[in-house]
């Protein structure tokens, strides 16, 4: 079965992913997104916890750091999860999910991380726009849920 991924070099519009990600399987890929994406959670919160606990203190930004590893570590979760789901899957969605959980990630939990080390006020409004494509995301994973279980009763 072929999976079809925006990390394909085919893609015209993201010929910047690099290419090992388009010899690989989706689940494959996945896992190391998932395994990058834990990795990174873990860390930020053991930093947060440990290192930068008394300048988030000071700075009064402990609950924000603290929400930006939850959804970090969430979502690293889910790509987990969605790599053991995508092992069978044909169409883009589960690429699709992916891409936008960790578009998520990264403007979600980043523009927080950024924000509670002090980082501009311009990070404000980033925020939101993860939080959209974390909902995007699992919008998408219905949509794919609803596609398969409509494949499965015909």
């Amino acid at each position: 079965m072929e999976f079809a991924t925006p990390f394909a070099p085919h893609n015209s519009g993201l010929r910047a992913f690099p290419h090992f990600f388009s010899a690989m399987n989706p689940p494959r890929y996945l896992l190391i997104l998932s395994s990058l994406a834990g990795l990174t959670g873990v860390v930020c919160g053991a930093f947060g916890a440990h290192a930068l606990r008394l300048r988030l203190t000071q700075l009064g930004t402990r609950e924000a750091w603290q929400t930006a590893v939850h959804y970090h570590l969430l979502h690293a979760v889910a790509l987990l999860a969605l790599a053991a789901l995508a092992r069978n899957a044909t169409g883009r969605l589960p690429a699709w999910i992916a891409g936008l959980w960790t578009a998520g990630i990264v403007l979600f939990s980043g523009s927080l991380y950024g924000l509670a080390l002090g980082g501009p006020r311009a990070l404000g409004p980033v925020t939101p726009l993860g939080g959209v494509a974390f909902i995007s995301g699992w919008l998408c994973l219905f949509a794919w849920g609803c596609r398969a279980s409509s494949a499965a009763q015909k």
